[in-house]
Formats: C-alpha cells, sequence, structure tokens
C-alpha cells in the first residue's frame, strides 16, 4: 500500500507518467512543468486560472516553481525507503541493510551498525556474491575477480594471494593516475606541437607574402626599365620620322615648283609647234632653243628622300637591350641568387672521433663502410657503441643542404640529431630517428620516415639511388628528397629543434654511405 502511495506521489496527475522537470503551483500540487503549461494556455483563452487538482483559482495566470525534491528524485530516481508520507531523495544506500536513506534516517542507521555505505543504487545484487550473499570485499588478482571472505576461505579462490577492494582499488588508481599523467605530457606535447605548426603556418604565411612582394618589386623594376627603354626608341622613331616628314615636304614644294615650270615651257612650246608658217615656225624655234634647255635644270626624284633609319633604330634598340641584360638584369639576377639561393651545397665531413669502431672513414672524410674489422679506435665521449658517425659541423641557426649517395648501401639511417644523443649504448635510445632528440629517413625492409616513437612508410617507385637533405633551423623544417629526375619530395618534419644538430648516418653491414660533394 506504501508503495503504491509513493508511485502516485512520484507521477504526474495530468499525464500520470513519472514528473518530468517538476513544479508547482501555490496551492503546493506537482505537475509537469509542459503538463500545467498546457493546461493553463488552454484555461487563458476564459480568463479563469485554476489547479487541476484541487481547483483552487487564481485571478492571474499562477507562476511556477521548482520542485526541488522532485527534482532531486527526478535526477538520482532512488527515494529514502522511510519516507513514505513525503518521498525525499536518497542520498546513500546500505550495503548490508539493502536500504536507500535520506541524511536525517541515515544519521539514525549509522549510530545502530557499521555497514558498507554507497552512492544511492538499486542494484544491490550485483555487490554480493552469488554463490554465498556475502558482500564482495576482496579482489582476487590471479582471477582477477571481486570475491566474498567464503570464497577466499573455503571457495574456489581458497589459497590465493587476495588483497582487499580498498588496497586493490589505491594500487590501481596509483597505475591509473601514473598513465594519466603520462596521457597527459603527451597531450601537453601534442599541444605544444600543434601551437608550433600554428606558429609556423602563420611564419610560412608571411614569408609568402613578403616572398610575392619582393618578385612583383623586381618584375615592377624590370618593366619599368622596358617601358623606358620603348619610349626612348620611340622618341628616336619621332625624331626621325619628323624630319624625314620636313624633308619630303621641301622635295615635293620644288618638285611642284618644277612642275609649274614645265607646265609653262610645254605650253610654249605646243604654240611654236602649231604654226603653219614654215619661216614664222623656224624662227620661232630657234627662238626657243634656250627654254628646252631649262627644263632638265632642275631633276627630284624618291631617291633624294632618305626615308626612316630603320637599321640605326634598331641598332639604338639593340644597345638598350643589352644594356638592360648586362647591367641592369645581371645586377637584378644576382640579387635574387643571394636573396633566394637556399640549396647551395653545405659543406660537410664526417667526425671520425665519432664512428663506431666498425666503421671505416675515407681518407676525404666523405665515405663511411661498415667492416667486420675492429678500427681499434680510442674509446672517447663522442663515439658510438651504435653504428653510427656524426658530421664534424654543427647547426645552431640558418639554412644548410647537402646530398647523401645510398647507391651502395641496402639498410641505413640518415638525418640530424641533436648533441646530446644518447651514444654509450647499442639500442634504440641512440638510434636515429628513434628517440625524442633525432629525426631520420630509413630503409630496412621499407622507406620509413621515423621520429621517437611515430613512423610513416614511404612510396618509391624504385630503390633510392641518392637523397638531399634541406634544413631551416629557425623554421624548424627538415626535408628529404630523392634525387631522381624530376627531384620528388619524400618527407618533411615541422617541429622546433631543442639544440644544436649535426648530420646523422648509421650503416649496416656490407654498405657504404658517401656525402656528395
Amino acid at each position: 500500500m506504501a508503495s503504491a502511495d509513493l508511485k502516485d506521489e512520484l507521477n504526474c496527475s495530468i499525464c500520470l507518467d513519472p514528473y518530468t522537470d517538476p513544479v508547482s503551483l501555490r496551492c503546493g500540487h506537482n505537475f509537469c512543468r509542459s503538463c500545467i503549461v498546457n493546461v493553463l494556455d488552454i484555461q487563458e483563452a476564459d480568463g479563469v486560472y485554476s489547479c487541476p487538482d484541487c481547483r483552487a483559482e487564481y485571478p492571474e495566470r499562477p507562476g511556477v516553481g521548482k520542485k526541488r525534491k522532485l527534482s532531486d528524485m527526478e535526477e538520482t530516481g532512488i527515494c529514502c525507503i522511510y519516507c513514505i508520507q513525503s518521498p525525499v531523495s536518497a542520498v546513500k544506500s546500505c550495503l548490508q541493510c539493502e536500504l536507500s536513506l535520506c541524511h536525517e534516517h541515515l544519521e539514525a542507521h549509522n549510530k545502530s551498525v557499521n555497514h558498507i555505505l554507497l552512492e544511492p543504487t538499486v542494484s544491490f545484487e550485483s555487490r554480493k556474491c552469488s554463490t554465498h550473499n556475502e558482500v564482495l570485499k576482496y579482489y582476487c588478482p590471479m582471477d582477477a575477480a571481486c570475491i566474498c571472505v567464503s570464497c577466499w576461505v573455503i571457495g574456489d579462490h581458497k589459497g590465493h594471494d587476495v588483497k582487499s577492494l580498498e588496497e586493490t582499488s589505491e594500487r590501481e588508481k596509483e597505475n591509473l593516475k601514473s598513465v594519466i599523467e603520462t596521457l597527459k605530457s603527451k597531450r601537453e606535447e601534442d599541444r605544444i606541437g600543434i601551437q608550433n605548426l600554428k606558429v609556423h603556418g602563420r611564419k610560412q604565411e608571411e614569408k609568402s607574402v613578403k616572398l610575392s612582394e619582393k618578385v612583383t618589386r623586381i618584375f615592377t623594376d624590370l618593366r619599368q626599365t622596358l617601358d623606358d627603354i620603348e619610349k626612348r626608341v620611340k622618341r628616336k622613331i619621332s625624331r626621325q620620322k619628323y624630319q624625314e616628314s620636313q624633308s619630303v615636304g621641301d622635295l615635293v614644294k620644288k618638285m611642284e615648283l618644277l612642275e609649274d615650270e614645265l607646265t609653262k615651257i610645254i605650253n610654249q612650246l605646243e604654240g611654236i609647234y602649231n604654226i603653219s608658217d614654215p619661216f614664222a615656225f623656224l624662227q620661232e624655234h630657234v627662238n626657243s632653243g634656250d627654254i628646252s634647255d631649262r627644263s632638265c635644270d632642275v631633276i627630284c626624284d624618291v631617291k633624294d628622300a632618305h626615308g626612316l633609319d630603320e637599321g640605326k633604330v634598331l641598332l639604338k634598340l639593340q644597345r638598350k637591350l643589352l644594356r638592360l641584360v648586362n647591367n641592369n638584369i645581371y645586377q637584378k639576377m644576382s640579387k635574387i641568387k643571394r636573396q633566394f639561393s637556399v640549396l647551395k651545397k653545405s659543406d660537410l665531413l664526417l667526425d671520425i672521433d665519432t664512428a663506431h669502431d666498425n666503421i671505416i672513414i675515407s681518407q676525404d672524410l666523405r665515405s663511411a663502410s661498415y667492416t667486420a674489422t675492429s678500427q681499434d679506435r680510442p674509446d672517447g665521449p663522442k663515439r658510438f657503441k651504435s653504428c653510427q658517425v656524426f658530421s664534424t659541423r654543427r647547426f645552431s641557426f640558418g639554412r644548410h643542404y647537402w646530398e647523401v649517395d645510398v647507391s651502395k648501401a641496402k639498410k641505413w639511417i640518415i638525418g640530424v640529431a641533436g648533441k646530446s644523443l644518447e651514444r654509450k649504448v647499442n639500442g634504440h635510445e641512440s638510434f636515429i630517428g628513434y628517440n625524442k632528440k633525432s629525426w631520420g629517413l630509413m630503409v630496412t625492409n621499407f622507406l620509413v620516415a621515423r621520429h621517437n616513437k611515430i613512423s610513416k612508410r614511404l612510396v618509391s617507385d624504385s630503390p633510392l639511388q641518392a637523397v638531399g637533405i634541406y634544413l631551416d633551423y629557425e623554421a624548424g623544417l627538415l626535408s628529404f628528397y630523392e634525387l631522381c629526375d624530376p627531384i620528388r619530395h619524400l618527407h618533411t618534419y615541422t617541429t622546433a629543434f631543442p639544440e644544436p644538430l649535426y648530420a646523422a648516418f648509421y650503416v649496416s653491414k656490407n654498405c657504404t654511405i658517401r656525402i656528395l660533394e
């Protein structure tokens, strides 16, 4: 009966389901928020508001207040077993008694017994042994199971090294704490890596903008120079055009005067020709001899007009362009070369003091070969116990590029490493690319780029013959290129280098690598 009353207390009288977001009116009756709001909306049309339970009327639309106790019970879903008249949310459950209690009844319970208390629950069976119906207080590491005392003393776990749940929990929490700290450290490294990538991205964007502006200025200067040459040559053509126009005009005037003179002579001669009297004709003809001679005094032709001197114009253009190529463009190209030349090979030699005792270093300090015969070199702080060797040159700033011939090596590692790389062990602590202090490109069974615990398999159509390595220390860039036709990018590391770097090389049996000049 009490259970039925409690159920009624927890159900909304409108929808008859358990409360959802319970609220109450001033009269004290409880409803789901959405249910009472719908009822009040309907009543609003009549202008009269009343409680659906007690019919108490309100002159104005009543406000609704959140029902805290019911809300708490809604969140946990578990009520105190003793609070029948007015349900109260349980704060703890007793495992032995299998009861859920509120604050008031919990205090009374704790005065009489010392039982195991849990967060409010109805799943008591899961905390007790299914065989002995006793509380699970112990943990058996051998079987990875929670057990009761009877399981340990007389049951299936008799004789096992059993620990209490508290002890086991504390130990596992310590282990979990260590794992969490490790993951947090890794997450922090990832955050730093992400931040570095973002900074690198912004720097590259800025560098791209500056580079574009620089190229624009160079070509603007070149266009300006070409525009100046064009204007000067066109002015030369205009001057010649003007001079030729003046010359042609003068010749035309002379020819027009000559034409008028000839017309007069022709008219006079035609008049003499038309005389019918022989005596008069001969007399006029003899007297006109000097007239016909004057017709040959001035003779002009097109050849007397010199015309545009195209050869002179083209010669001037040629000289201007040659001067541009020999001076302006050469200077600009030299400037461009100084500004953008990054793949000039660095002078790189091998440091014999770092070479493992089974590595032969050539006289020019550019080749490293594996040998089964010990070289009996004296040990020192710089010498590797793994089959590796460093360069003599150290990189702590700037941009550098070098090339390595790997055509005579089947298994190799090349890359860069920090000066603090472990040298006195022959293991992953010292191998290039297998730790935080080095970055490598390697061929074992496959072509792989590796740093610390992260490796990436790369694709190559054929075995590599030579590799180009580009390092930009400040930008945190390390790139590898396959030196084929055309050159092919293999992999790029982006990071912040924590210390000065050396070019690093690993050679295996029957292998030789060489730094190309």
